[in-house]
């Protein structure tokens, strides 16, 4: 008595597709349908989907011995989320099918994946935006603060930092922007000596050199340039500090970040950067010279008296202007990244790419905004 009821259990599930006399099939289950039986027979329910798709068939269950919620689950959704309309099968089992019967499982919500991710980066982008402006507020205010206090202590002015910081940022960054800009003066001496030959206007070198290099591309590839020198020099600064734990050290000793850190970069780029921008404009100038010189024969002489009537002196007052607000934009980028480093390398390594990438964005944005401000100034 008890081996047979034992093998009764153990019976697997089976699925027989059956032809009568008069040419119909019927799908014929029998054996225990369980979750255990069903999980041994991966095929299983690949067999019935396949049997049940497209045929108006006949469903014989009675010989089926013993039925579970989950093998009734797979053999409801088999059939489509419904009952055929030939099913036979024992009285104690109707009450799982009916079961999910009246219990319909919800419809999966369609969702455009693409519409989800681009909404999620878009708010991303936002929260992100925001962040940052709240941050540049805080460093904003600490500074005028700062600069409040300094006003009414000024033998705590940090002039050593100062110094050392215009060295590092001015000083050091001589040579490249020197280069940079010499080698520039060239290249738009020469394309535009191209184009004034064939009208016969090769005076008019002075001008375009004058106008764009003094009043843009001079304020412009300094601040550049010193974005991604100095600027990333100064949040990998603070980075390291925040690495080896020394603004902490800071903290409990009392004394200000803002101060010694904050105020003296963002004071001397500010000091700084006007005085690099008259200084590659200045070689852009020369290598201009020297290209019309060689191209059109316009000698130094003729170039240098007539280059004051060709650039008012308006000019340069906008580019000195827009250079300091360059030097104020770049060490507050500069300042808000290296704060927010957090004490490992790869935190390092991101927050000083994305100082130098916001600082040159913030560079061309701030131009543009100059260039339409000043559109109607300064032109001859």
């Amino acid at each position: 008595m008890n081996t047979d009821t034992q093998t009764n259990q153990d019976r697997p599930p089976l699925l027989e597709l059956i032809e009568q006399d008069d040419g119909q099939c019927y799908a014929k289950l029998s054996g225990n349908w369980n979750l255990r039986n069903i999980a041994i027979a991966p095929d299983l329910q690949k067999k019935i989907s396949r049997i049940a798709a497209g045929r108006d068939l006949q469903w014989d269950m009675r010989p089926v011995n013993v039925l579970d919620s989950a093998s009734a689950l797979m053999l409801w959704q088999a059939w489509g989320e419904r009952l055929p309309a030939r099913l036979w099968l024992r009285p104690e089992h109707q009450g799982l099918f009916e079961r999910w019967q009246s219990q319909q499982l919800p419809a999966p919500e369609r969702v455009d994946a693409l519409s989800t991710l681009s909404i999620s980066r878009l708010n991303q982008l936002i929260s992100g935006i925001f962040e940052r402006l709240s941050g540049f507020v805080v460093i904003l205010g600490r500074l005028v603060l700062d600069g409040a206090y300094l006003l009414a202590h000024p033998r705590e002015v940090p002039w050593l930092e100062m110094s050392s910081a215009i060295y590092d940022a001015g000083v050091r960054a001589l040579g490249i922007t020197a280069l940079v800009g010499f080698l520039i003066g060239i290249v738009l001496s020469y394309l535009s000596a191209l184009e004034l030959k064939m009208f016969g206007a090769e005076i008019y070198i002075i001008n375009i050199l004058g106008l764009s290099i003094i009043r843009e591309l001079g304020p412009l590839l300094a601040a550049i340039l010193v974005a991604g020198r100095s600027g990333s020099a100064m949040t990998a600064q603070i980075g390291i500090m925040r690495v080896t734990e020394e603004l902490d050290a800071l903290s409990a000793m009392g004394i200000s970040h803002s101060i010694r850190l904050t105020l003296p970069k963002v004071a001397a780029l500010t000091v700084a950067m006007p005085l690099l921008s008259v200084w590659t404009s200045a070689l852009a100038l020369i290598g201009g010279m020297f290209s019309a010189q060689n191209t059109l024969d316009i000698n130094y002489q003729q170039f240098l008296s007539q280059l004051p009537d060709a650039v008012p002196l308006i000019n340069i007052l906008i580019a000195l202007g827009k250079s300091a607000v360059f030097g104020l934009v770049i060490a507050l980028i500069a300042c808000y990244f290296g704060f927010r480093i957090k004490p490992n390398t790869e935190s390092l390594g991101n927050e000083t790419t994305n100082s130098v990438v916001v600082s040159i964005t913030m560079v061309i944005m701030n131009d543009a905004v100059f260039a339409i401000l000043f559109m109607d100034v300064g032109m001859p």
